[in-house]
């Protein structure tokens, strides 16, 4: 068994956030960490040579290819850290890498930001920032509502969706929310009631997304399913951007039949999130014309991104590896077919 000093990891996509956390957490760890700024792909993945575990993120993109590359390169473990994995081409890793997850990080960080794109819709108070600078300080246009005495609608009740009701209960709103796994338990002691889709579509007057994508749930928000919603309805999503089909939420914003969106992910945020493309021409036309519309309200997923998310990803990061290799087992594994009880055999 090698030194933990000797253990060498290779992380993909970093910024220096990124480097800054896990150096800090890898003090109680003490192995070899090597950041790379590029995304892991078939040009890049010869780098990994010589590496025992390879760390990526959400943008680095695991083809059958790379896959095959990191078994060749005798990579034993691929360490996401990000809880979706939505990226990875599960059925080829099978039987030639392991991977592991962070299936929690900061589930109040992610909840407080899909309440605060909420409120800045709602308030417009993103508007009001830039009338201000410019010593604008006329109120036309920026009435909103009192979000007390209104529905929410929640779409999943995890850990990040139940914080969400629990905000949502304290502004005095009407929370339902739908959720295939949910808990009647915890729905009576918090005053949620819990409803199928169609009526959280009807009844609500803003829905916010915070579910995983599956094959199910691909576009669930789409030209039919807005057609079931409150005229102003606003959308939230912090969950994953292909919950979304973009083209029609964009068709509903230009008709008026949705009120306002806030969204931290978008289905094809691969090519643009995370960067910086301040001095390039966005090809992109639909995140375009989106970031365009006064109440559209786009961030470029942070909703995790806070000190203390930060911290918990790289201690369970670097706590997956160090299982895998000196204890023999494999924390928050992912596999493209786990059991009843969601964990993948051998």
């Amino acid at each position: 068994m090698k030194p933990a000093a000797e253990l060498r990891i290779a992380f993909f996509d970093t910024k220096p956030y990124d480097r800054e956390s896990f150096e800090a957490q890898n003090k109680a760890f003490g192995f070899h960490l090597k950041f790379f700024p590029s995304h892991l792909t078939e040009e890049t993945v010869s780098l990994c040579q010589g590496y025992d575990a390879v760390c990526i993120f959400v943008n680095d993109l695991v083809t059958k290819g790379i896959v095959e590359a990191l078994a060749a390169l005798k990579v034993p473990l691929l360490a996401l850290r990000s809880a979706g994995f939505n990226n990875i081409d599960l059925k080829a890793a099978t039987g030639k890498i392991k991977i592991t997850r962070v299936p929690s990080y900061s589930p109040h960080g992610v909840a407080e930001h899909a309440v605060a794109l909420m409120l800045s819709l709602n308030r417009k108070t993103h508007r009001a920032y830039y009338r201000t600078r410019d010593n604008n300080f006329s109120l036309h246009g920026l009435v909103g509502f009192d979000m007390n005495g209104k529905t929410a609608g929640i779409v999943g009740t995890g850990q990040i969706g139940r914080i969400v009701c629990e905000i949502l209960k304290g502004f005095g709103m009407t929370v339902i929310a739908y959720d295939p796994f949910a808990s009647q338990e915890w729905a009576d002691a918090k005053g949620v009631e819990l409803v199928d889709l169609g009526s959280l579509y009807e009844r609500s007057d803003i829905i916010s997304l915070h579910c995983p994508l599956t094959p199910q749930n691909i576009h669930m928000i789409n030209r039919g399913t807005i057609e079931l919603m409150k005229p102003d309805v606003m959308i939230i999503n912090t969950g994953r951007g292909k919950l979304i089909r973009s083209e029609d939420l964009l068709e509903a914003l230009r008709e008026e039949k949705v009120g306002s969106a806030g969204l931290d992910v978008y289905e094809e945020e691969t090519d643009y999130f995370f960067e910086d493309y301040s001095s390039h021409i966005m090809k992109d036309d639909v995140l375009a014309r989106l970031i365009s519309f006064p109440n559209v309200l786009v961030t470029s997923h942070q909703a995790f991104f806070t000190v203390e998310a930060l911290a918990n990803i790289a201690n369970t990061t670097l706590e997956n590896i160090r299982s895998f290799f000196y204890d023999g087992k494999i924390l928050n594994e992912v596999c493209a077919a786990p059991g009843k009880d969601g964990r993948c055999s051998e």
